[in-house]
């Protein structure tokens, strides 16, 4: 994931007067001396043979930056285009509580993006800091931008790939074990932090679609998009409102089977949901209770219900992961126990935990019966 470095700012430059190499430097909240920035490639137009002041105000946070960044461009732009709440944080949060929409508003964001040899991708991004921008001592044109854009998407996307670490078809083969398909789920895991960071970065770009293929590696998908552009697929077609409905028409003997033990995590889940939504100062301890024990009811979800029968080494390896979450869920009622004075919450809150117990035993007397097949 990258490494977001715009609360840990105090102020700093980029200097991109030399074209084809962009370098900066970073005054970092806590640290005894500036990060210097070497980079290969050029900010977009609106920086490009320019150099850049930026001031935070309101520095908050320390992260660990190594003090030599080496690498290439990201898009590095002041000219961004983001959209940002016109509330405060409480405000929008409360909105949200409510199911209300938060007023929105575009504006220009400092978007700082590189990838460094060592730290991977780096961003600093924000629309509050002050900015001061020198003459440009050469400039870019449409055609140079274009192409700086192309680079840093080949940047993105080779990034995408070692943080993935895509197996080869040949791993495939490996026999189906716990262990294999835990490698798969780390697997699966990564592609989605990945996938998150991708849907981030380009969420508001018109192309979207075309360039979150591309840095992801998906070519076969690139393919089809530009076959459906020459085709022109689906045009003329008439759909009828019942076409296709046979497809999806369910006869009673395939009613969806739920497991007992799925629907005992999902009963205690919603249980922590009811009585922990508004838990005050412990709120980020519940929040942890919460999260975790959906987490659980979802694989679980995934593991057990229906009719077909998975492989025992995928079971296996999801039940060992619901037992993770279930001992991050008690060590966050404990937390949690420590912050409430109310001894009715603090009796519902217990036995809340009770329920976590006799769940990861029902779920550990599970991964045993498997095992021992």
């Amino acid at each position: 994931m990258a490494l977001r470095i715009a609360g840990a700012v105090i102020r700093g430059e980029i200097d991109n007067t030399l074209e084809g190499r962009t370098t900066g430097r970073l005054w970092m909240v806590g640290a005894s001396e500036p990060v210097s920035l070497d980079l290969t490639g050029d900010c977009w137009r609106d920086l490009a043979g320019a150099r850049l002041q930026f001031t935070n105000s309101r520095p908050f946070e320390t992260v660990s930056l190594n003090f030599r960044q080496k690498g290439l461009v990201g898009d590095m732009t002041a000219s961004r285009k983001a959209r940002v709440p016109t509330c405060d944080l409480s405000e929008c949060l409360a909105r949200e509580a409510a199911g209300e929409v938060v007023p929105m508003v575009w504006k220009n964001e400092l978007y700082l993006e590189w990838f460094d040899e060592s730290q991977g991708r780096i961003l600093l991004e924000s629309c509050d800091y002050q900015l001061r921008l020198s003459e440009a001592h050469w400039t870019m044109d449409a055609d140079a931008e274009e192409a700086q854009k192309l680079a840093n998407l080949q940047a993105m996307r080779d990034f995408l790939t070692t943080l993935i670490a895509r197996p080869d078809a040949s791993e495939g083969s490996a026999r189906d074990d716990e262990f294999a398909w835990e490698q798969r789920l780390q697997q699966s895991d990564r592609l989605t932090d990945a996938y998150q960071e991708v849907l981030e970065k380009y969420m508001d770009d018109p192309d979207a679609e075309q360039k979150e293929a591309f840095v992801m590696g998906w070519d076969g998908l690139l393919g089809a998009m530009a076959d459906d552009l020459e085709s022109d697929l689906g045009l003329g077609l008439d759909w009828s409102e019942d076409s296709g409905e046979e497809l999806y028409e369910e006869s009673d003997d395939d009613e969806f089977e739920v497991h007992p033990l799925q629907e005992e995590a999902q009963d205690l889940a919603i249980r922590s949901i009811d009585l922990l939504r508004n838990s005050g100062n412990g709120a980020p301890h519940a929040q942890r209770i919460m999260n975790a024990l959906s987490l659980v009811a979802a694989k679980l979800a995934g593991a057990l219900n229906g009719h077909y029968q998975r492989e025992q080494g995928y079971v296996l390896a999801i039940l060992k992961r619901c037992l993770d979450a279930q001992n991050e869920a008690l060590e966050a009622c404990s937390c949690l126990l420590s912050h409430t004075i109310d001894p009715d919450q603090r009796i519902a809150t217990e036995a809340l935990r009770g329920g976590i117990f006799e769940l990861r035993g029902k779920i550990t007397e599970m991964r045993r019966e498997l095992s021992g097949r």
